[in-house]
């Protein structure tokens, strides 16, 4: 006689690879917030790096006319010739960088060009250096090559931005890699052009090593034109550039990202990605094609509420106690130093850590934040300033309320 009770007999068995992998605490703590706010309560969530404005209209109305025209079918793994063209004209007027569509692949995002390039290039027990604060999936993906991941702390004193002295003594023979952020998620912190000049001269004593520079903040940069590490002469070739439309262009459900290195390496993330994914989203690409061959208009826009944002932000967390708070120039995240209220407690709670900390101010006045920890500095918590103005007034409020019970 069969029966379905096979509970006994059967397991599930994960692989290591994937046990061993962390959830993103941002999307963690965004579901949690979802949960709450779904069982009632007044949740305001500062978790996501997602921008609160709409695709600009063009960009729909090239999606829907491409929808239209029936580009429907499989596209080129590598992206469709007309974008990869668009995206070497974008880096020639903007960055003044010279690239040929062999230089370039599109992806699902730009996290997808990340993981195409780790992947690529890293062997097992390879080294990459990553400065903390670092974007929480960077050390993640780095697991999953089998990789070892070095961090060089650089806290809220030096505008958490590495020195060259700290960048070499990092690097080992073992050292294939490294990644960085600028503008930076979470600190929002900014490289100079005299910063990475300084960076990119440790890396040419180091011919073995690749520098994958993350720009999807470039235009979001409160203090002029975006620099690159890109545009020194002596690494040029060892730079990899990874960028997208979602975070410029409010595009980040239309998932395109996209790399720009040399064609050996491109050629490796496209086999990649051809077993992996295939190309990217074909009406996706059209509507990126539109965003980069458009006027920056919008993004200028964008730019404009964002600065606004950013210092009445910044205002509101200077007058709390205790909080320690750089002026962040670019993207939109503030990252304070909070350790001022480790071992302090309202006589029901304690708070020993930051994610303690962001715990007690979620569950006491329902306001959702990330704790440093998930980008490597268990000292700070971020907010993300993806919101309104008023939305930031009452969220600043409702913390600065629950703070004031800890003693």
């Amino acid at each position: 006689m069969l029966t379905n009770n096979t509970s006994d007999t059967t397991m599930t068995t994960i692989s290591e690879r994937i046990n061993n992998l962390s959830e993103s605490e941002t999307l963690a703590m965004a579901r949690l917030s979802r949960k709450l706010k779904a069982q009632g309560y007044d949740v305001i969530n500062l978790c996501l790096g997602e921008p609160d404005f709409n695709t600009p209209e063009h960009v729909k109305q090239a999606a829907k006319d491409a929808i239209d025209k029936n580009f429907t079918h499989y596209p080129p793994v590598c992206g469709y010739p007309e974008l990869l063209d668009a995206i070497c004209q974008k880096f020639k007027r903007e960055n003044n960088l010279d690239f040929k569509p062999e230089n370039i692949l599109v992806s699902t995002g730009a996290k997808q060009s990340i993981a195409n390039i780790v992947l690529s290039l890293l062997d097992p027990h390879d080294e990459v250096i990553i400065p903390a604060p670092y974007w929480v999936s960077y050390k993640e993906i780095i697991k999953l090559a089998d990789a070892k991941p070095v961090y060089i702390t650089a806290g809220i004193k030096n505008d958490f931005k590495i020195t060259p002295k700290q960048l070499e003594k990092a690097i080992t023979s073992k050292t294939k890699l490294f990644i960085f952020s600028s503008p930076c998620n979470p600190t929002g912190s900014v490289y100079s052009k005299e910063e990475l000049k300084a960076l990119a001269d440790v890396f040419a004593l180091h011919e073995q090593v690749y520098i994958l520079s993350d720009e999807i903040y470039e235009h979001i940069n409160f203090d002029g034109g975006h620099e690159t590490i890109a545009q020194f002469e002596n690494i040029r070739n060892r730079v990899i550039i990874v960028n997208g439309v979602s975070k410029s262009f409010a595009m980040t459900g239309w998932r395109i990202g996209y790399m720009a290195a040399s064609s050996e390496i491109v050629e490796a993330c496209n086999k990649l990605q051809g077993q992996v994914t295939s190309g990217a989203c074909s009406i996706a690409q059209k509507a990126a094609l539109a965003a980069l061959a458009g006027d920056l208009s919008s993004v200028k826009t964008m730019l404009k509420v964002f600065h606004e944002r950013r210092d009445h932000l910044v205002k509101l967390l200077n007058e709390i106690q205790g909080m320690k708070t750089n002026v962040p120039h670019g993207a939109f995240y503030v990252f304070p130093d909070v350790t001022y209220y480790f071992g302090k407690t309202d006589g029901k709670t304690t708070i020993n850590n930051a994610p303690e900390l962001c715990d007690y101010i979620l569950n006491k006045v329902y306001v959702a934040l990330v704790p440093g920890n998930a980008f490597g500095d268990p000292n700070c918590i971020r907010l993300s300033y993806a919101t309104s103005k008023d939305m930031l007034t009452e969220a600043i409020r409702r913390i600065k309320k629950a703070l004031a019970d800890l003693h």
